[in-house]
């Protein structure tokens, strides 16, 4: 899919942090025919690297919103929906949140009667255009808004629906919160470096490296990661050495356990909401 959907459009953005700018900075990058952007926060102070977005920036969400197509939410879950009260909203505008742990019942709410809603689950790494996110539609999207919600998001890297809002806290455990998992784990074998003699700078280049030559090397290829791993785990070697003590640790058994609590916090908030 290519971003065409999105041409033409007046897209107003509520909320100026850095993924709100990660998201607009890939719409302008894209160079889309005619699309409008609008920014709205509260802090004013927020708003200055959007000029270079070409955006309308300012405080009043009602002005940015009046006449837009597509509203995006991505301020805290916490105001959302004081903010979602404010607003005139109308059933042919599509409304897309970023705000996590607010289920669709809350969104619907606050909105007009009919109004197409969907939710989405971005990361972090879309702060650099290599992010996923995970999309649910409520049904009154129509396929051109599904059309549209899918560009807005695969301008910082892949998009996925899921078919039910439920699924979003299993995504939210393996790729919302994912990054962390990731860096968690490099933290570890920086600290191990520097244990085995390294000087910091170099343990932490090295770490790096590995982790995104790993990240590459399981993207493009055929294989599944348990035969990446066996491949590079010769018999008798360091990394079976590695790999034995990890499971004696029961390395993998806690990170499964530890997805688990994610998704289940995530429905406890989203319950919460």
């Amino acid at each position: 899919m290519t971003l065409q959907p999105l041409e033409g459009k007046r897209i107003a953005c509520i909320g100026a942090g850095n993924m709100a700018f990660s998201l607009l900075s890939g719409l302008h990058r894209a160079g889309i025919a005619g699309i409008e952007l609008r920014v709205t926060d509260v802090v004013s102070s927020q708003l200055g690297k959007f000029a270079a977005l070409s955006a309308r920036t300012g405080t009043d969400n009602r002005a940015a919103t009046d006449d837009a197509d597509i509203i995006v939410l991505a301020v805290k879950p916490q105001v959302l929906p004081a903010i979602l009260a404010a607003l005139p909203l109308a059933p042919h505008q599509l409304l897309i949140s970023i705000a996590a742990g607010i289920p669709l019942r809350t969104l619907a709410a606050g909105s007009a009667v009919n109004q197409p809603i969907v939710r989405c689950m971005p990361n972090t790494p879309a702060l650099v255009g290599a992010g996923i996110t995970a999309l649910f539609a409520n049904a009154h999207v129509t396929g051109v808004m599904r059309e549209q919600a899918e560009a807005f998001l695969r301008s910082v890297g892949r998009a996925v629906w899921v078919q039910s809002e439920a699924d979003l806290d299993a995504v939210t455990a393996v790729s919302g919160s994912g990054p962390a998992y990731f860096f968690y784990l490099m933290e570890a074998m920086v600290r191990a470096g520097v244990e085995l003699g390294l000087p910091p700078d170099l343990a932490l280049e090295l770490t790096r490296e590995t982790a995104y030559g790993a990240a590459l090397l399981a993207r493009n290829s055929e294989h599944d990661p348990a035969t990446l791993r066996a491949n590079v785990t010769s018999p008798g070697g360091t990394t079976e050495r590695a790999i034995s003590l990890m499971n004696e640790a029961r390395c993998a058994d806690g990170i499964v356990r530890a997805l688990h609590g994610a998704a289940q916090r995530s429905a406890e908030l989203a319950k919460d909401s």
